[in-house]
């Protein structure tokens, strides 16, 4: 169970510090509101992403206990989906997308309920957050153990990461957009991200078909 934790927290670790929507839109509520802006929107997106892996449990719950060839196939799409984002991001490495120029701060201060709500809002917005956590838990559930809790878990351990790091980012948010944002770190990070998702993948894959 411990191992299965902690390949969990790192593989966890490794997708949150690659630049995404929640990273940009707390950057710019910095911006926008200052540092208690941008941790509180870190916070929210941190709870929206606990709401999404709540709901992962228990659908991954009902249909895991309820036929057993559900774990493969479940396995095999969320093989699929995880080499699908990982080509994805090697495709923004490839086209250049990556390491471009921060987002404008526009107009309009953020108070700190309207980043927490803001953060929340966007993270529950996005279907690909639940997907993430459909795609992922399996890959490191451990036998015999309760599919429900072992996956709210892995949402509380996603979480407190996900908050851990986007705190941190508002409160540096100066130097650390600025190191982000170099071409180098920005692709090294994408492309240790993507190559992590393509490896995941691949070997859930195999150990899906040979089961």
């Amino acid at each position: 169970m411990t191992a299965a934790l902690l390949g969990f927290a790192l593989f966890a670790l490794v997708v949150t510090v690659v630049p995404g929507p929640d990273l940009l839109l707390v950057l710019r509520n910095c911006l926008r509101g200052g540092r208690r802006a941008g941790a509180a929107t870190a916070i929210g997106a941190a709870l929206g992403s606990l709401v999404w892996a709540a709901a992962a449990a228990v659908g991954l719950a009902a249909a895991l206990q309820r036929w057993d060839a559900a774990f493969t196939a479940v396995r095999l799409v969320g093989a699929a989906y995880l080499v699908f984002l990982g080509v994805q991001a090697l495709r923004s490495l490839r086209d250049g997308a990556v390491g471009g120029p921060p987002p404008s701060a526009g107009a309009g201060r953020v108070s700190v309920a309207r980043g927490l709500r803001q953060g929340l809002v966007s993270c529950l917005l996005n279907p690909k957050v639940g997907i993430f956590f459909v795609a992922v838990a399996p890959q490191f559930l451990p036998e015999g153990r309760s599919v429900l809790a072992t996956t709210m878990l892995f949402g509380v351990i996603d979480a407190v990461i996900a908050a851990g790091w986007l705190v941190l980012v508002s409160f540096g948010a100066g130097g650390l957009m600025t190191w982000l944002r170099r071409p180098r770190v920005a692709r090294g990070l994408e492309g240790t991200a993507g190559g992590a998702l393509i490896a995941l993948g691949v070997v859930t894959a195999v150990d899906a078909a040979r089961a």
